[in-house]
């Protein structure tokens, strides 16, 4: 995935104010990026659009 355009990072909802281990998303045209909260200039993961749709089909059935 492209680095040129990250999107809009989101962090969710369930995330309090006060740190933690939180995970922050930005959807691309490509599929979804994902990076550590604490550490936005760190490493990104990026996910093409058919894995991250499987993704949260297992998460929804858990």
């Amino acid at each position: 995935m492209s680095e040129a355009s990250t999107g809009v990072w989101r962090k969710s909802s369930y995330s309090g104010d006060t740190g933690g281990e939180c995970v922050e998303v930005a959807v691309q045209p490509q599929g979804m990026r994902v990076r550590d909260s604490k550490n936005p200039a760190g490493p990104r993961l990026g996910f093409p659009v058919d894995a991250w749709a499987e993704f949260l089909g297992g998460a929804l059935h858990r």
